[in-house]
């Protein structure tokens, strides 16, 4: 779970847009981290765990599934924008102009695929120092017999 190994970058309310026939907005507490974002229902959270018969569930929004944020717009009071998910799912937000949330979701999903990239293209150069030893060594062997 995204919540129990990483820091708190943000804390606070979002309104989500449900996928239901009406499309309500539904207040979220959300947790941003540099894993991604963790919705819990407004009460869930203050409770800190879900009690047996709770209506709603914790849901976790890895940044190694989502695509992209999407669809900023100023409205009123409030900024929207969209979480586009890798398998193409769309989840449609809200927030006081003032909060970010958008920004600050964009920016560590970034600097969550920039640190991947960076892992694979180490673990890529690994494997190649580890060929070319390993190639280096059966060479040396040859020689020697």
């Amino acid at each position: 779970m995204l919540e129990s190994s990483c820091k708190i970058l943000k804390e606070g309310l979002l309104e989500k847009r449900s996928d239901g026939l009406l499309q309500l907005w539904k207040k979220k507490r959300c947790i941003l981290t540099d894993e991604g974002l963790l919705l819990h229902p407004p009460k869930q959270h203050d409770q800190h765990q879900k009690l047996p018969g709770e209506p709603g569930r914790i849901k976790e929004l890895h940044f190694s599934t989502m695509k992209t944020v999407d669809c900023v717009e100023r409205k009123g009071k409030y900024v929207y924008f969209t979480v586009v998910m890798s398998e193409g799912k769309e989840i449609d937000f809200r927030c006081p102009q003032d909060e970010g949330w958008n920004a600050e979701i964009t920016l560590q999903m970034v600097q969550y695929k920039n640190r991947q990239a960076i892992l694979a293209v180490k673990s890529t150069r690994q494997k190649q120092q580890h060929l070319a030893q390993h190639g280096q060594n059966l060479k040396n062997a040859q020689n020697l017999a």
